[in-house]
């Protein structure tokens, strides 16, 4: 049996009709689940559930009595539900605005089917750069910041295989946002100094041949690379 990916469940759940909650009967929210494990330490079961998070729901007020009288803190409790799953469960909420910081409403799926929408079309144009070897095309949407951080980091590596020494330049200055994405630049910038036998002049920055002795920039003395 094939393992469903969480993109492949996030695209699954979307076609699917929200439930309404049982004890309220409002439309129930998509919920992201978090990293960490929950209960037993089995996990949530799916990337995403439907969590009820009307404040004004029969089990969420009940709970807060029921939870303070069997365990003597202050919580209450969501209904939730496993997408295709017709049962319903709950999970423990510390405050009114426990959890809330993973539900996806409208604005913030329209910002993920951009972001991947975004992420074919640069991961396409890399192919066809690619396939007909135009590093300085790469080049540029490398140093595009609205092309999303995985494509940048997918040209840095073409970069640094199909690029000319001039390409080193360009990457030298910018800054860039993330630490994976500064460090895919980094080793390209290494891998095409290696590449092409260069290396940085100690005294001006200017690039230099591996083996040269005297910087063609500033006339300075260098020691062998």
């Amino acid at each position: 049996m094939a393992i469903e990916t969480k993109e492949e469940a996030f695209e699954r759940i979307l076609n699917m009709d929200k439930p309404l909650c049982p004890h309220c009967e409002t439309e129930m929210s998509l919920w992201e689940v978090p990293e960490i494990a929950c209960g037993d330490g089995l996990g949530w079961g799916s990337p995403f559930l439907f969590v009820c998070f009307n404040n004004e729901c029969s089990s969420f007020r009940q709970g807060w009595d029921d939870i303070k009288e069997s365990m003597e803190f202050t919580a209450s409790y969501r209904c939730i539900n496993n997408p295709g799953d017709k049962h319903f469960e709950y999970m423990p909420v510390f405050s009114s605005l426990g959890g809330t910081g993973q539900v996806l409403d409208d604005n913030v799926l329209e910002i993920r089917e951009a972001t991947k929408e975004a992420m074919k079309q640069g991961f396409s144009l890399l192919t066809d750069f690619y396939m007909s070897k135009d590093w300085d095309e790469i080049l540029k949407i490398l140093l595009d910041p609205v092309q999303p951080s995985r494509v940048r980091i997918k040209a840095a590596e073409m970069v640094a295989e199909l690029g000319d020494v001039e390409a080193i330049e360009h990457l030298l200055n910018p800054k860039f946002g993330s630490h994976q994405l500064q460090k895919a630049v980094e080793d390209a910038v290494a891998a095409l100094h290696e590449r092409h036998y260069t290396r940085e002049c100690p005294h001006c920055a200017e690039i230099i041949k591996k083996r040269a002795t005297l910087c063609k920039h500033c006339s300075k003395d260098v020691p062998k690379g």
